[in-house]
């Protein structure tokens, strides 16, 4: 399939997707602080500087994007041009993520995974619901967690 849009038009797109301080980065970040908690933000002494770290109580807080991260979710969907770069691209994603996952488990730190659709979307979370999961598994002992969205009804 032929893209709708030049090659140049494509690339000034693409370079224009953050990869630091996104719009859910920051909407998590900000209910963080309102509920009291202090963090680092792409913590440097880490593998793969995470999006936040509370050093403190070694947790790491992953704020993924679906598309990016190959989520299974609504928000995620295969880009019909380019298949193979794209297939290569978001399975380098994942693999990566597991790794780091592993990386962040033997150092001891706790990693949870908060997933856009959690965030926007047909089936985000409503602010408080989000944010007393997150700080559910805050206070939790769990080595591991994963905030999505919530499930679609059939009608």
């Amino acid at each position: 399939m032929v893209d709708i849009v030049s090659q140049r038009k494509r690339s000034k797109m693409m370079a224009g997707i953050r990869g630091k301080n996104t719009k859910p980065e920051l909407l998590i970040r900000k209910g963080l602080y309102k509920r009291g908690y202090r963090y680092r933000l792409h913590y440097q002494k880490l593998p793969g500087k995470p999006d936040i770290a509370m050093p403190g109580r070694k947790i790491i807080i992953l704020v993924n994007g679906c598309f990016w991260h190959g989520h299974d979710c609504h928000l995620f969907k295969w880009p019909a041009s380019r298949r193979e770069f794209w297939r290569a691209k978001i399975s380098g994603t994942k693999t990566r993520d597991r790794n780091l996952c592993s990386a962040y488990k033997n150092l001891g730190w706790r990693v949870l995974v908060v997933w856009e659709c959690a965030i926007r979307g047909k089936t985000s979370l409503e602010s408080d619901s989000l944010f007393d999961e997150i700080d559910l598994w805050i206070r939790s002992e769990k080595a591991y967690g994963d905030i999505q969205g919530a499930a679609l009804q059939n009608h």
